[in-house]
């Protein structure tokens, strides 16, 4: 029986050491210690034997078990080892060979332009006021002279929460926040988003402005016109002049538009001034005295001026974007442009 037992060994022996993958591994294991094998029948023989030979004969079994086991463990480690040497050559890393390039990224055009404007403005000596996006009545339209009928508060311009709430329209929001709080003298810049029901070529329903507001004493039209001069050759270039036209705004008297030469063409008529050889940049004006007595400022004693200039007219003036929707849509191709 010893010899049948060694004969299992050997052949256990041969078999296994010429596995080369974990299916022959688990073959073998089933071939030599699983139910059908040899040794699963002699270990059923094992309770015909007589009492004194059962102890040597389950020895000898499980001698066997032991053995064709370390040997099916220790080659099962041989392929494991092999196989992970191959997964190791097929995934070689060739040091000696160039790096992936990583893209880097950009700022925004709008959010260049915004930091462009603030940092002319601070060199200039204002500060920088913010406010809340959604507004009242009070701080968008009455604190303005805007009146109950003007166009502005319709519902087809504006986009209402409820009755009194809303998103605001303009910045100029955040300028009689400032008066509210703060005395002459004030210098302030108020970047931010407006909202208005616009939507085209040249308008978004979410743009972006800057408004200057200067509260003194002594402060008249010319110093408005010299801010905007100064500006607009700071964004621009030297060779950029600005003009103002006489218009209306119901918080400023007297009211004017600013425009700007054309930066294509330099007065000249072209297809972007679209033969005018001027382009509009915004409103500007001394603010209306009424403005100052509802906020509590002395206008007998103060004077001032505000203007405000849209961020995205300036940025597509100035980086020669054609639609201002181009902006929002945020397409990979056209930001890397501004890497």
């Amino acid at each position: 029986m010893k010899e049948k037992l060694e004969n299992i060994f050997k052949e256990a022996q041969i078999a296994i050491t010429q596995a080369t993958t974990r299916h022959d591994i688990l073959q073998l294991k089933s071939r030599f210690l699983g139910k059908k094998s040899d040794f699963s029948s002699m270990m059923k023989q094992l309770g015909s034997l007589p009492a004194e030979e059962k102890p040597a004969f389950g020895s000898d079994l499980n001698i066997l078990k032991t053995r064709i086991s370390e040997l099916l463990e220790q080659q099962d480690e041989i392929i494991r080892e092999a196989d992970y040497q191959k997964a190791i050559g097929r995934n070689t890393l060739d040091l000696t060979m160039p790096g992936r390039k990583r893209e880097r990224g950009s700022l925004h055009p709008i959010t260049r332009t915004w930091q462009e404007i603030e940092d002319i403005f601070l060199a200039m000596g204002f500060e920088i006021a913010e406010g809340p996006d959604v507004e009242d009545e009070f701080h968008n339209f009455d604190a303005l002279n805007t009146p109950q009928d003007h166009p502005a508060r319709d519902l087809s311009d504006t986009f209402y929460i409820n009755d009194d709430v809303l998103l605001r329209t303009q910045t100029s929001t955040v300028q009689v926040r400032v008066m509210q709080k703060h005395k002459p003298p004030i210098r302030i810049i108020s970047p931010g988003s407006c909202y208005r029901n616009e939507n085209d070529a040249s308008h978004s329903p979410m743009f972006h402005q800057v408004e200057a507001l200067v509260v003194d004493q002594g402060v008249n039209f010319a110093d408005l016109r010299d801010i905007l001069n100064v500006f607009v050759r700071k964004m621009f270039g030297e060779r950029i002049d600005s003009r103002i036209r006489p218009h209306f705004f119901p918080f400023t008297e007297p009211s004017a538009e600013i425009d700007i030469l054309c930066i294509k063409c330099f007065g000249k008529g072209c297809n972007l001034c679209k033969g005018n050889g001027w382009l509009e940049m915004g409103g500007a004006g001394m603010v209306d005295p009424n403005v100052f007595d509802l906020l509590g400022i002395d206008s007998e004693k103060y004077t001032g001026y505000a203007f405000g200039l849209g961020i995205e007219r300036i940025a597509m003036t100035k980086y020669n974007i054609p639609d201002m929707r181009l902006l929002f849509e945020n397409d990979i191709r056209f930001l890397k442009q501004f890497s």
